[in-house]
């Protein structure tokens, strides 16, 4: 049995050089190498901004989906929204480990989540078996392959795969939003009605503490309220994440004419950089979660306004993400019977 990069470089097949998420086709031969895993997947979360980009060009329609998922993965070996860049992630049972990564606590017939992006993930569908649009999950027959380097979580034995699925997908989102805000602080959070908005706002609140504000945006007046009802935010928004100016209007009116001390993104839609930087404080930071984010609308919409914000890439991985999310759900009942009710 061979060994491979602990990175995945030797499945690159073009362009060669690069690492598997930049590569524009990658091996999903499912011979596994000495240093890889090898897993029968059952469920694809795709990324946010990427099915809401492939329901819209294929108008909803559901055959046109799956038909759009499996040229991207025949094509490029892995699934990688060739317009968004995003991925996603999995679920599935270990079907056969490599014999250098003997020593992990796993074994065969365990089942995960795969804490690294399908962009970057050689998989190989067989057939696909569902696709459930209003919860960016398609469930598949197929198999996938994890590094050497890649990071995993074992299922909890105490909520359903679905669930844990379903918050692991955005683990990143509300880590980062533990390390970043700090007691005393204002945060505001674009998106805070979906899956990484509400798993950052009970963060946020658990941070800001008594003498802090979060302040949730969203475009509908039953997301307002239900955001309020589960006690979320302090303050809740209704306005359109592509309207900046809007965005820090209603912002300074919900936080005393101030600037926020921190924004965070969780829209699935483009052109929202500008409603993220507007409305925070000279040396605030803001945090792009959201995959639909351009650095280049980010870094010269910030300079053409003249703000001197700290801005923060969304890496979907920070030391304990998966824990820290798993949490939340276990210290909210409310918050878990929501996730229960929409994304199980």
């Amino acid at each position: 049995m061979k060994k491979g990069c602990k990175y995945g470089t030797h499945r690159v097949i073009e362009p060669q050089g690069v690492l598997t998420q930049a590569a524009q086709k990658i091996s999903n031969d499912m011979e596994i190498y000495s240093n890889e895993i090898l897993v029968d997947v059952q469920s694809l979360n795709i990324d946010s901004a990427s099915f809401t980009q492939l329901k819209k060009t294929a108008d909803g329609d559901i055959e046109k989906i799956k038909s759009q998922i499996l040229e991207i993965v025949g094509e490029r070996g892995k699934m990688q929204n060739p317009v968004t860049g995003s991925g996603g992630m999995f679920i599935g049972t270990i079907a056969k480990i490599g014999e250098d990564l003997k020593d992990r606590d796993l074994k065969v017939g365990d089942k995960i989540a795969s804490l690294v992006s399908l962009s970057l993930t050689p998989l190989k569908i067989d057939e696909i078996v569902d696709v459930k649009t209003n919860i960016d999950r398609v469930d598949i027959k197929g198999q996938a392959i994890l590094f050497e380097s890649g990071i995993y979580a074992k299922l909890p034995s105490d909520m359903t795969e679905n669930l844990a699925l379903a918050a692991l997908d955005v683990a990143g989102a509300p880590a980062q939003t533990a390390k970043l805000v700090k007691p005393g602080q204002s945060v505001l959070i674009l998106g805070a009605a979906g899956k990484s908005g509400m798993l950052c706002c009970y963060e946020a609140m658990k941070r800001v503490g008594p003498t802090g504000k979060v302040i949730g945006l969203v475009r509908k007046q039953e997301q307002a309220a239900k955001l309020k009802e589960l006690g979320l935010c302090h303050e809740v928004i209704l306005a359109d994440a592509q309207r900046p100016v809007e965005v820090l209007n209603k912002t300074l009116e919900a936080n005393n004419g101030k600037e926020v001390d921190i924004s965070i993104s969780c829209v699935n839609i483009q052109n929202t950089e500008m409603a993220c930087i507007l409305p925070v404080k000279d040396d605030g930071t803001v945090y792009f979660f959201s995959m639909a984010t351009s650095f280049t609308k980010a870094a010269l919409g910030a300079e053409g306004v003249g703000k001197d914000v700290n801005m923060i890439i969304g890496n979907g991985y920070t030391k304990d993400h998966a824990e820290i999310t798993l949490s939340e759900l276990r210290e909210n009942e409310k918050l878990r019977k929501v996730f229960e009710e929409l994304y199980v």
